[in-house]
């Protein structure tokens, strides 16, 4: 069973950044696709970034340029840089791994969750 824990969430003004880390064990870290979600009050969780294996990345459009995701297969981790932050970005962001699929933004896809951590960024 894979275990995700994420960190580095936090309260951030806006045009600030902030890091996220996810810590995996449990698994074979480096055959998984690893994304990044978010989700906001009263919304449903939407994808954020995604890195294969190998280290293609896949951005939704409003993070890209501003954020980028990497991974450290040696350490089972991956981040998320988050740059030029708005209040918008304000979400519980959650860290989850696809053993099976190519890079994808679809939820479905995925097969395992970190519980998730708070992203705040104020005017």
């Amino acid at each position: 069973q894979v275990q995700l824990v994420e960190s580095g969430g936090g309260l951030v003004q806006a045009g600030g950044s902030l890091r996220l880390s996810c810590a995996a064990s449990g698994g074979t870290f480096n055959t998984y696709v690893m994304g990044w979600f978010r989700q906001a009050p009263g919304k449903e969780r939407e994808f954020v970034a995604a890195i294969s294996r190998y280290g293609g990345t896949y951005y939704t459009a409003s993070v890209k340029g501003r954020f980028t995701i990497s991974r450290d297969n040696a350490k089972n981790t991956v981040a998320l840089q988050m740059n030029s932050l708005k209040p918008e970005d304000t979400a519980v962001y959650y860290c989850a791994a696809d053993e099976t699929s190519g890079l994808t933004d679809s939820r479905a896809y995925y097969d395992y969750w970190g519980q998730g951590t708070q992203v705040t960024v104020s005017s």
